[in-house]
């Protein structure tokens, strides 16, 4: 194995223009689950200068529905909350269309749950989940502070009306690793909108006083390589400069290209499907195997097929770091958890309105909140003593 090597994450922050898609998307699943519990929902957003344009579909039982004002109107909301009140992009004067429509009945038929049927997963796929043990979240370092450094800047820019900051911005970190473990950042890069005529210089240290409070003590960069706005000014941002898309942040959603990803999205879409809830099962199963001391690492690959509720295979691989032999760490997490897509939701009690906060900063790596059943419940470690048990 290669221990000596550079590593690089990226982040984005909540006013990009696809993670502002996301939270839209996020927003209106949260808005059906609200309504109904059991809501099917599959929703994309675009934005551009001065437009945003839902479409997807959903299926809500007979006698509970959705206004198109009702969309409408969350919608603007969540632009406000980001803090977008640009000229390019203003969450009043901005152009909304909602092309949402009913689910096909095809889908439901494959899927529903019917007779002795169980479940089944709302499409075929294969999902990926990853924890190691760099951070005290089981993360890997780099996009863990690639997302906190951009975190902390929002906060500042939420905290001061007045703040020279504005929503759209983006981190890269570049980590230096020694005998596999990350030991100080090589190279910083944060990019952030900012208000017309004000000093990058004060920019740059706004920046640089964030980066050393969330890093590490000692980690901090050398300064020739602490890049802030690297190409001057950066005032035009947000859907004004570049059009955003639900799904298109998957790498920085997940683990910043330290795990295999297979391609599904997670915002927008309803806990039935399992590109969602079985990306969060694989997280939550791998952090248990690494917070139970069987590893340092592990990845956990799971697949199905639509229709079908028992997944089609099970894969972990610890890299070379297990106690014990791969396979029998497979063979302990078979029965821990049903790992049907019902089975997934029940146990992670995910038919509740809890979507949102992923939309931004990481769908991995976060606390879970108590007061609120389900929130980041693939975060719990409370599956390790029952993998001891099994030992």
């Amino acid at each position: 194995m290669k221990n000596n090597y550079f590593f690089t994450s990226e982040s984005v922050s909540e006013g990009h223009p696809d993670k502002i898609c996301d939270r839209i998307s996020d927003a209106i699943v949260d808005l059906m689950l609200k309504k109904y519990p059991e809501a099917r929902v599959a929703c994309e957003t675009m934005v551009s200068t001065n437009r945003t344009i839902v479409a997807g579909e959903y299926r809500l039982p007979k006698g509970i529905d959705i206004t198109s004002d009702e969309i409408e109107k969350l919608v603007r909301k969540t632009v406000y909350d980001i803090g977008y009140e640009q000229e390019g992009f203003h969450w009043q004067k901005m152009h909304f269309e909602c092309h949402l429509h009913s689910q096909s009945s095809n889908i439901a038929i494959g899927v529903d749950k019917s007779g002795n049927k169980d479940e089944g997963a709302g499409d075929q796929g294969l999902m990926f989940g990853y924890a190691c043990d760099e951070t005290d979240a089981l993360m890997p370092a780099p996009i863990y502070y690639s997302h906190k450094i951009l975190k902390e800047l929002a906060e500042i820019r939420h905290k001061d009306k007045n703040c020279i900051l504005l929503p759209d911005s983006k981190s890269q970190l570049t980590l230096e690793y020694k005998d596999g473990k990350p030991v100080r950042a090589s190279s910083v890069v944060v990019s952030t909108q900012h208000k017309k005529n004000c000093s990058q210089d004060d920019i740059r240290e706004i920046v640089r006083e964030t980066v050393i409070k969330v890093l590490p003590e000692g980690w901090m960069c050398p300064e020739n390589e602490f890049y802030v706005n690297p190409t001057g000014i950066f005032e035009i941002g947000g859907p004004d400069g570049d059009a955003g898309l639900t799904g298109r942040k998957i790498i920085v959603d997940t683990y910043g290209g330290a795990s295999p990803h297979g391609g599904g999205a997670f915002s927008g879409k309803d806990p039935t499907k399992v590109d969602r809830s079985a990306a969060y099962l694989t997280r939550y199963l791998a952090k248990n195997v690494v917070a139970a001391g069987l590893s340092s690492k592990c990845t956990i690959q799971i697949a199905y097929a639509i229709g079908v509720s028992k997944p089609l295979s099970l894969y972990v691989n610890t890299g070379g770091t297990g106690k014990i032999e791969d396979y029998k760490i497979e063979k302990i997490l078979e029965n821990l958890v049903d790992m049907s897509p019902r089975g997934i939701r029940e146990h992670l009690k995910l038919n509740n309105p809890i979507y949102v906060p992923t939309s931004a900063y990481g769908h991995f790596g976060r606390i879970p909140n108590e007061l609120t059943e389900g929130s980041f419940s693939w975060e719990k470690t409370d599956l390790v003593d029952a993998i001891l048990e099994r030992l």
